[in-house]
């Protein structure tokens, strides 16, 4: 890879991890993204939006969409600055457009999305063959 003007290319690194689709997956999950970010030394100012946002995205993958679900998490930084990739893929909705679940309670659910917008930097939803990918990435400064 060419270096150009002086800027250096980064460091990437990846943690991959299937989410059960069992209660209590979210916080084991989570414990273990924690681990993993103060491993690769990420930005503090960043780690608990990025627990929050990894909290936020994997509900949604239990709550409204069909397993399997996974977790792509990916570090471009050094020195704890960087941009951290959150990525959920799941194998699609649960339910048809338009059906809602009636066990879920409307007060109880659907701001997951407003707190991913509000936390990361960019934002957004892949649909494939595969299912729905949804990421965020939040950028330590």
């Amino acid at each position: 890879m060419a270096v150009q003007l002086g800027i250096l290319p980064r460091e990437t690194v990846e943690h991959v991890c299937p989410l059960p689709p069992v209660p209590g997956a979210v916080a084991a999950v989570r414990r273990r993204v924690g681990a993993v970010l103060a491993g690769w030394k990420v930005a503090a100012d960043i780690v608990d939006d990025s627990l929050l946002v990894v909290s936020e995205l994997l509900t949604n993958a239990i709550v409204h969409a069909l397993p399997p679900a996974e977790l792509r998490l990916s570090w471009a930084g050094g020195d704890g600055r960087g941009t951290l990739r959150v990525e959920v893929t799941d194998a699609g909705p649960a339910l048809v457009p338009g059906q809602s679940r009636a066990d879920i309670d409307p007060d109880e659910h659907g701001r997951g999305e407003l707190i991913v917008q509000a936390l990361a930097t960019r934002h957004g939803k892949r649909v494939h063959s595969g299912g729905v990918t949804r990421w965020a990435d939040l950028v330590a400064t």
